[in-house]
């Protein structure tokens, strides 16, 4: 690798978008280039090194993944058994539901549970434990099976499943079986564990403009663990990914899985309607996975209050990349960096960044007209002046985590729109919105990797 080259365009591009501080990453044929720019706060001036620490949102879900492979490989869990085999407390507001809910659908994000149920259930050892308990009762977006519906209650669940099957927490048994076996020192859960480095302040703020440091560093609680509270340098990020480049062996040759499970772990589980969100093709167990123009890859999106990360592996490529930013324009730094990383170290063509053409196409929204609900969220699709539009309201539990957000919509293609409006949460620009359909033939609309069927 050409070192100056790439750390002037990390530079270049985390200045044009407005990101405090970046460290990335770079494995390729076995040799690591570790580079770093800005700062970590914007208050402090703290200097961003190679050695911080960012937290990685929901790459969690990945060491969370490897973790209950391990123990599938090691005949304590069975993929494709009950959920309640090893929790009998696990429930849903469908009890026929709740008896076909399995470890691969967890996995895979298609058992149909919710994404968005946040709940601080204390610091104790017993924090997943009623965090299960008290999700109880709470709706499914979606029938098990019948679509894939990015979830990280399942996430949660699966680290309770760790929990009853080691005998220990979710956070020592990722300790004592992957992080350590597998040389991750500077990789952790915990909040006393980050003091012990230095470590990135998220930063929030209006799309382009310079970002203040968010009100507290860590606004998850200790419960959301399995899904997206693990903080690590862009270094030993890409040392778990390393770990499934190479069959499953650490560095010093230590065999954490066997390549079969490996190969399971990237195996196309299901398709993923909603290829813009987070740039996804399908997904494994655990994995997300792309499809460059034939180049198969695998990897997984982050974010916290502030803080997003990115992980892109390119195996026939023998290449792994994680950037870890602290806010700004994250998701366009992003984009122009790993479009010329990949373009240049692996001959992959990165998708155009989304939205409308000039001249959108004419589709009939009319089929697409009615209302749609998941847990928390009702979405209403009406046509106004001639256009289309939505709205997003928080409903239940979720009635006062926002006003409601209204979008106008653009057509992309007969099923895919673009959207622009108060609230939205944009990807570069626009925000997907994807009209698809669950396997049973009921119409869905995907925000957010999310699937709401259909209800009016």
């Amino acid at each position: 690798m050409d070192r100056q080259h790439w750390q002037r365009r990390l530079d270049h591009l985390r200045a044009t978008h407005h990101v405090p501080g970046a460290t990335v990453a770079v494995l390729v044929d076995g040799d690591l280039h570790e580079f770093a720019s800005g700062v970590l706060h914007r208050g402090t001036g703290v200097e961003a090194t190679t050695d911080s620490v960012f937290q990685l949102g929901s790459i969690a879900k990945i060491y969370t993944a490897t973790l209950v492979m391990q123990l599938v490989e090691a005949g304590k869990l069975d993929l494709d058994a009950p959920i309640t085999d090893v929790l009998p407390e696990f429930a849903t507001a469908d009890t026929e539901a709740t008896k076909v809910i399995t470890t691969r659908r967890l996995l895979s994000h298609t058992s149909g549970l919710t994404c968005d149920f946040t709940l601080d259930t204390g610091r104790g050892d017993d924090c997943l434990a009623r965090y299960v308990e008290a999700s109880t009762g709470v709706a499914l977006d979606c029938p098990p099976g019948t679509a894939v519906s990015y979830s990280s209650v399942g996430y949660n669940v699966l680290g309770r499943m760790v929990e009853v099957l080691t005998g220990t927490t979710w956070d020592a048994a990722l300790n004592e079986l992957l992080l350590t076996p597998a040389g991750l020192t500077r990789t952790m859960t915990l909040p006393e564990e980050v003091l012990r480095f230095r470590a990135a302040m998220g930063h929030l703020g209006e799309p382009g403009q310079e970002p203040e440091p968010a009100p507290a560093w860590d606004l998850m609680p200790r419960s959301a663990g399995p899904y997206g509270r693990v903080c690590a340098t862009a270094g030993d990020v890409v040392r778990l990914a390393q770990l499934h480049l190479t069959q499953g062996s650490a560095p010093d040759r230590t065999r954490i899985m066997a390549p079969s499970t490996v190969a399971a772990m990237q195996r196309w589980e299901t398709d993923v309607p909603d290829r813009w969100t987070v740039s996804a093709d399908g997904w494994g167990l655990g994995w997300t996975l792309y499809d460059w123009d034939g180049v198969p890859g695998f990897g997984h999106d982050g974010a916290s209050i502030g803080q997003y990360a990115y992980l892109r592996v390119v195996p026939g490529r023998n290449l792994a990349v994680a950037l870890l930013t602290n806010g700004g324009g994250a998701r366009r730094l992003y984009a122009d960096l790993f479009r010329e990383l990949l373009a240049e170290l692996a001959d992959v063509t990165m998708p155009e960044p989304f939205g409308p053409a000039e001249q959108p196409p004419a589709v009939d929204i009319t089929p697409h007209l009615g209302t749609y609900r998941r847990e928390g969220v009702v979405i209403t699709v009406a046509e106004r002046a001639g256009r289309a539009h939505l709205r997003y309201e928080f409903v239940d539990g979720m009635k006062e985590f926002s006003p409601p957000l209204e979008v106008d919509l653009v057509p992309v293609s007969q099923t895919v729109f673009a959207g622009r409006g108060a609230g939205a949460s944009f990807v570069e620009d626009w925000m997907p919105v994807v009209f698809s359909s669950l396997a049973d033939g009921t119409p869905c609309v995907y925000i957010g990797m999310r699937a709401a069927p259909k209800i009016a």
